[in-house]
């Protein structure tokens, strides 16, 4: 009978835990040095292992890339959909999807900076697979602010270019943010409240 805990195919116990390191080593090195300044070399010496048992869990430190890469956009994605199926009012929705979207990439910031700026390093069909990703949040929020103006709660006169700014705000916040100052709540917590204030949200202050 097979192992139901380890069907056939399956990775081990073990060699997840030896996945799980070098994609911690990875981050680190990616973190510290760039894609570029990174080698195979730098990230199985953190994890503690030689060179060669790098490539028997991974074929590139690319293919490390595209796990972490492709881990944080399904995350990110995941907010905002469960943000949406929260409540069935846009300003609640908008409320909890940016508060949640800001709180993750402040407290995962490292993980954040490689996830969303070290794009140009993937491999053509890797690059496709995140691109379609990301394209689901665009349209997500583009169409959630396009909901809320034809609702009447938001009043903005471009949804498309509002939604796409949104994003892109709450994801430069893994570029700057530091542990010792505003905490991720606290940053989460007022950039939703800018949130509001940039679709022109019934209700919300100007200043």
């Amino acid at each position: 009978m097979a192992d139901p805990v380890n069907p056939p195919g399956a990775p081990s116990a073990r060699g997840r835990d030896a996945r799980a390191r070098l994609l911690d080593a990875a981050v680190q090195a990616f973190a510290a040095r760039g894609f570029h300044g990174t080698t195979t070399r730098d990230i199985a010496s953190a994890a503690g292992m030689s060179p060669a048992a790098l490539y028997v869990h991974y074929g590139s430190k690319e293919e490390l890339l595209h796990e972490i890469s492709l881990a944080g956009h399904r995350t990110a994605l995941g907010i905002c959909e469960q943000a949406v199926a929260a409540s069935e009012q846009p300003a609640e929705q908008l409320r909890v999807l940016v508060r949640d979207f800001v709180r993750h990439h402040a407290a995962n910031n490292t993980v954040a900076r490689i996830v969303n700026y070290e794009l140009g390093a993937l491999a053509p069909e890797h690059r496709a697979e995140i691109d379609g990703l990301r394209h689901a949040m665009d349209m997500l929020v583009r169409d959630l602010v396009r909901r809320g103006v034809r609702d009447g709660e938001f009043d903005t006169p471009e949804p498309a270019v509002t939604g796409a700014a949104l994003l892109s705000l709450g994801i430069d916040v893994s570029r700057w943010y530091a542990a010792g100052g505003w905490s991720p709540d606290q940053v989460a917590d007022h950039y939703a409240e800018l949130a509001l204030r940039m679709v022109g949200a019934s209700g919300s202050s100007p200043g």
